[in-house]
């Protein structure tokens, strides 16, 4: 297996088990060396707790950059998530110019929205930036709320495969090239993701869960992320990222002092077990 080196940019919260305290680990058990650069530094995430601390760190990316190009550094990969502002994206670009290898892979978690809404704090312009930042990496892993969102669609919470189909459609016709488009439904008690690649379409339905858990969709994408730089195939990585989602839930259900976030520490075996092993192609087409 060949040593890769990637580069992850999203948020630190200090507690509560998303971004950047989830993609290091995650991405560290796949066997890979993992750089980060944060983008904000939170007391814990804001979901559920108040009077959190929150510190900007936009400033500091330029010259963090800077020094690396100096020093030569560069990713085979650069992978990114939440990030606070429209000036952090434009920050982003650079960073996708100036220190990718040649041939390395851009990959864009819009996380921005869910539930039919954007988080709080972005707006129209926003959209807009994260938008060109999709149309510059060679996969995005959006939900469906940031789906409609980066292509002005409307958000619907019951729809068929002709929906999601004209969502994938609007985002290829954007610049998108692959789309690992997470949380479809076609079925009560089930939920699934969508791999767009190359104009194919490939479904992997799982089991859902009635409960909202904090931070699978960080889960879902920085698993995804590893097991593409491991050489799985775009569909393999998909399913693994699902059923280690899905492992990482039922590690928690059940305990209801744990509710900001999931329990993905105990499940990390079974991700390795899952990189070790062959997956097959037996998405539905």
């Amino acid at each position: 297996m060949d040593y890769k080196k990637i580069l992850t940019i999203q948020d630190i919260s200090c507690v509560g088990q998303c971004s950047l305290t989830v993609a290091l680990p995650i991405l560290s058990a796949c066997g890979i060396e993992t750089c980060i650069l944060p983008s904000a530094v939170l007391s814990t995430h804001t979901a559920g707790f108040s009077g959190y601390t929150f510190r900007d760190l936009t400033e500091d990316i330029p010259r963090i950059k800077q020094h690396w190009m100096k020093e030569g550094i560069q990713f085979e990969a650069i992978y990114t998530g939440f990030l606070g502002s429209e000036k952090q994206i434009a920050y982003i670009t650079d960073i996708f110019q100036d220190t990718l290898r040649i041939g390395g892979l851009k990959i864009v978690d819009p996380a921005m929205a869910d539930n039919g809404k954007l988080y709080p704090g972005f707006d129209a312009n926003f959209v807009k930036s994260m938008g060109n930042l999709c149309k510059r990496a060679d996969y995005i892993v959006p939900n469906i709320t940031e789906a409609c969102l980066l292509t002005g669609t409307e958000y619907k919470t019951e729809y068929d495969r002709g929906y999601i189909d004209l969502l994938l459609k609007k985002l290829a016709d954007m610049g998108c090239k692959n789309v690992i488009l997470t949380g479809v439904s076609y079925e009560q008690g089930k939920t699934g993701v969508v791999v767009f690649e190359d104009t194919q379409y490939f479904y992997y339905e799982h089991e859902k869960f009635p409960q909202n858990c904090h931070g699978t969709g960080d889960i879902y994408a920085s698993t995804f992320v590893g097991a593409l730089v491991r050489d799985k195939t775009t569909f393999e990585a998909a399913k693994i990222a699902a059923d280690y989602t899905v492992d990482c839930i039922k590690a928690t259900v059940g305990d209801e002092n744990h509710w900001y976030g999931v329990k993905f520490e105990l499940a990390l075996p079974k991700l390795i077990a899952y990189l070790n092993q062959s997956c097959g192609s037996d998405g539905m087409t």
